[in-house]
């Protein structure tokens, strides 16, 4: 049976409800799935009695494989996921049988996180200290942060004063997650004297009149936007021509840094704040991966 679309379109906003509301999810991940359903609902109104069931979920695959602009595997996995929870929903909530249940999304090969070395985060730190901008002290606190605590750049920049602990010789922060879930993580020596100096030196200026308890403020006192931390760190990595430098890269850095070093995979996942410990075993991969090359190259019966 086709679809009715205005019936779709009001299920599809029941559900982008669902998510901030019920669920709790951030703004970057509903506005995900805004993209990904919208994209779905275009391409359904071009098709005439279009009946949403696995077969022609068949052909949606093929189109977003064979559009002007084609999707990588990945991006087509994920709207793929997006369908099937949102028929998920539907269904629960119009008490039907969801259509696509069984309807699996393309596989895509675990592609390996791109760690980079000690040594070149800490060229990066200084340098960010070293620069002569009057943010030098924020650049250099928020770099040190990231890679300190392993946090995504959402994370870092929802950060308040509130969520500092300074109880103690330790720094921790409290990071609010994905889905609102809170977790404890600790924070290294040096990063804890970098936010201590923007914090003392720098932030007061920048605060000014204005009130806000966010840690990064930009030049007007106000909360440092993502893309703003994206083009410091971007800009920061290409003045010192540095390769492969993201805020996600210095998150995958943590962690593989960490299991180079030797500590549990459960520590490790509980302070990325994964859910799942099979999401942090990519991680494990890498260090593998590492050990193999070393083994190739230094054991004289290697080869």
């Amino acid at each position: 049976m086709a679809i009715d679309l205005a019936e779709f379109a009001r299920s599809i906003t029941e559900y982008l409800n669902h998510l901030v509301v019920e669920r709790g999810l951030s703004k970057n991940t509903v506005a995900a799935y805004r993209r990904d359903l919208a994209t779905f609902l275009s391409f359904v109104e071009s098709i005439p009695n279009y009946e949403f069931t696995e077969e022609c979920l068949t052909a949606y695959v093929a189109f977003l494989r064979s559009s002007k602009e084609p999707l990588a595997e990945s991006s087509i996995s994920r709207a793929i996921v997006t369908l099937r929870n949102f028929s998920s929903f539907r269904a629960k909530e119009q008490k039907l049988v969801d259509p696509i249940r069984n309807f699996a999304p393309p596989k895509i090969p675990k592609r390996l996180p791109k760690a980079i070395s000690y040594q070149k985060i800490t060229e990066l730190i200084d340098g960010a200290a070293r620069e002569s901008n009057p943010m030098a002290l924020r650049d250099a606190a928020l770099i040190d942060l990231m890679y300190s605590t392993g946090s995504r750049i959402s994370e870092v920049l929802d950060l308040k004063v509130g969520d500092l602990d300074l109880s103690d010789d330790s720094l921790m922060v409290r990071v609010t997650g994905k889905g609102n879930k809170q977790r404890i993580v600790p924070v290294g020596s040096f990063a804890r004297s970098a936010v201590d100096a923007y914090l003392v030196r720098l932030r007061p200026q920048l605060l000014k009149d204005n009130r806000s308890d966010y840690i990064f403020l930009n030049s007007r006192g106000s909360r440092l936007s993502r893309q703003s931390a994206w083009q410091i760190i971007s800009d920061l990595a290409s003045g010192l021509k540095i390769e492969g430098v993201s805020p996600h890269s210095l998150r995958h850095s943590f962690a593989t840094h960490l299991l180079d070093g030797g500590a549990d995979i459960r520590v490790v996942q509980e302070l990325l704040g994964h859910a799942s410990v099979t999401t942090t075993q990519i991680y494990t991969l890498v260090t593998i991966d590492r050990l193999r090359e070393s083994y190739s190259s230094a054991h004289p019966r290697a080869k």
